[in-house]
């Protein structure tokens, strides 16, 4: 009856968990602060408050009597991936690991997002297509996984990532950085409107930049915000959809959305009917950062 402490230190959100055998004990969580009208955090701003909010996670009766930490140290499971911010997981997970007397496991952040996804919907397939959707990170995976997860990029975007674009648009409205949340709600309140923002799709690539643009301007020329909010979530939807048809006439493996994009109510009900038992949408809860990705790999790992 293994208990593993898992620790992901991202971008925006410090997160800690616990999971002893199939069942998550502790889940804990808190996102970044970003001031107002800006659109993120410099690394060393987010390395500082991960340090700050490390030992209030930490500090549960759920996290003592371990057998083993495991920690996302990198974005991608690649040779180069680095970002600081993960240095301030990884540090804390190694003192833990050493006077506990316990093994210490290392995986990405990436990683993470897949293994939470995976056992929050139990999808159990081995190979698959996944499309990680986040704040930095827009990217399409073809995934497989024996022990460990073998990750090969086959799509994505070629500038800025979806994620980015809501911010972008969500924060030249006045809205809090991330803004995803407030776009999703915008967006699926009933409005009549033709505005639109089209799509670009290169067989698995896209752009989003010059659709950044145009929102922009759409900002400019005093279209309401629920308007633009639409305009925004078709743009991606017909984008995906595109993505999706072009995966389809490839290979017939499941495609499974994570990160926190895939968490969008707009994006669940606009593929609801359209593909049904091919596309997967990772639950809510674990679509977002989170740590229980980590914590399961650590378990698989401990297992060994």
């Amino acid at each position: 009856m293994a208990k593993i402490l898992g620790i992901d230190t991202s971008n925006y959100t410090t997160s800690v968990a616990v999971v002893k055998d199939g069942e998550i004990l502790y889940d804990a969580r808190k996102l970044l602060n970003v001031e107002q009208g800006q659109r993120g955090l410099r690394q060393s701003d987010a390395l500082f408050q991960h340090v700050k909010n490390l030992p209030d996670l930490l500090n549960s009766p759920f996290t003592k009597g371990i057998d083993a930490v495991c920690v996302s140290t990198r974005p991608r499971p690649v040779e180069g991936s680095y970002m600081p911010v993960f240095k301030a997981g990884e540090s804390i997970a190694s003192s833990i690991a050493y006077t506990s007397g316990v093994p210490i496991y290392k995986t990405s952040h990436q990683e993470g997002h897949l293994e939470g996804a995976c056992r929050s919907i139990n999808f159990s397939y081995k190979e698959f297509i996944a499309v990680h959707m986040s704040g930095g990170t827009t990217e399409i995976l073809k995934v497989s996984k024996d022990n460990d997860y073998s990750v090969e990029i086959i799509g994505g975007t070629k500038d800025i990532s979806i994620g980015q674009f809501i911010d972008r648009i969500g924060v030249a409205m006045g809205l809090s950085f991330p803004a995803g949340k407030d776009i999703d709600e915008l967006a699926i309140k009933p409005c009549d409107t033709n505005l639109r923002i089209p799509s670009k799709v290169d067989g698995f690539y896209f752009n989003f930049s010059g659709q950044e643009t145009l929102g922009l301007k759409y900002i400019e020329e005093g279209y309401n915000k629920e308007e633009i909010a639409k305009a925004v979530m078709i743009c991606i939807s017909k984008t995906l959809e595109k993505v999706f048809n072009n995966l389809l006439k490839t290979n017939e493996l499941p495609i499974l959305l994570v990160g926190g994009v895939a968490s969008s109510i707009f994006l669940k009900c606009y593929f609801k009917e359209k593909y049904k038992d091919i596309i997967f949408f990772s639950d809510n809860k674990y679509a977002s950062d989170n740590a229980a990705g980590c914590a399961f790999i650590g378990l698989e790992k401990y297992k060994r």
